[in-house]
């Protein structure tokens, strides 16, 4: 049966009114938004508001500190600081590296191989946050501890040989190196690497291996052409929760590291607690935390991917 058409000069149908939330309906979002918009004002922004005025003060201590806008201290904090700036950096850079190649495996076989053992292996990767940040690093100084069976064994293998020739330790000591550092960044951190590129494998279809196998793909190539792609979200994201904390890290510095290996996050500790020159400390940390952003913007935007898990 077919409608028939409207003779000639008759009036359109009317259309459907349109029901329009009410106003308490439409402002329901806002409102459960809100708390979580006064803990960043709070906590977040309003801490970065006074340390940005702490950065432009002069005085002491003693006799107070003046906002007098002087933009210098920028200057002579990051100049002053420089090399320290260039060791966080290559630190956190090489712990990243590290955590991404033992992560990545890791990952992949929880992902595709651990069966029934799944929910076990993901236990044991987040089993140090059951313990605090500072013994977890303090454990490292038993297990590289001068005269220990770790050391003696990187000894016995001339192990210790290459490190010292490329300036990673001193001798037969790996306390108080850059390799002890770096070792505790990597340790600390990896768990902030495995998860996100967990999830990220965890997310691909069987389905595309399968098809992949189906067109003679050897193991390696569905990796490089499908898995790793796939996973790109995963490693972007592992590689920011590594490399962000760990630039700013000072814990691992102070317990394994000496004076020749302080990162900024030292400095900026020892500027707010002994020395007491909170402008320093306060334009040292929006330094770091613009360098740091810079880094993250070019890497994200080269890494060619946004859909972060």
């Amino acid at each position: 049966m077919t409608a028939t058409a409207a003779p000639p000069g008759a009036p359109a149908p009317a259309e459907p009114p349109v029901h329009r939330p009410s106003l308490r309906r439409r402002l329901v979002p806002y409102w459960l938004l809100l708390p979580g918009i006064l803990w960043l004002l709070v906590f977040f922004v309003l801490p970065m508001i006074y340390q940005a005025s702490t950065s432009v003060q002069t005085g002491s201590l003693e006799e107070g500190f003046e906002v007098t806008w002087h933009f210098r201290t920028y200057w002579d904090a990051f100049t002053e600081y420089l090399p320290q700036f260039l060791r966080s950096l290559l630190y956190a850079g090489t712990a990243t590296v590290l955590c991404l190649l033992l992560g990545y495996p890791l990952a992949y076989l929880i992902a595709f191989r651990a069966g029934r053992w799944r929910n076990l292996l993901l236990v044991l990767v987040i089993a140090p946050f059951f313990t605090s940040f500072l013994i977890r690093t303090l454990a490292w100084k038993t297990i590289l501890s001068d005269g220990g069976p770790v050391v003696s064994f990187l000894n016995t293998v001339g192990f210790l040989d290459v490190t010292s020739w490329l300036g990673l330790t001193e001798g037969d000591r790996v306390l108080a190196t850059p390799l002890a550092v770096v070792c505790g960044l990597t340790y600390n951190f990896l768990p902030f690497m495995i998860l996100p590129l967990y999830t990220s494998l965890e997310r691909i279809d069987p389905r595309l291996h399968e098809a992949a196998g189906d067109l003679y793909a050897r193991p390696a190539t569905t990796f490089r052409k499908v898995t790793f792609p796939l996973s790109m979200p995963g490693v972007v994201s592992g590689t920011l929760l590594t490399f962000i904390p760990a630039s700013g890290d000072y814990v691992n510095a102070e317990l394994l590291g000496s004076t020749d290996t302080r990162m900024i996050g030292n400095v900026i500790q020892s500027q707010y607690l002994r020395i007491l020159d909170y402008p320093t400390a306060a334009a040292l940390s929006f330094i770091l935390m613009a360098v740091v952003l810079v880094m993250v913007t070019i890497y994200i935007r080269r890494a060619g991917t946004e859909d972060l898990v």
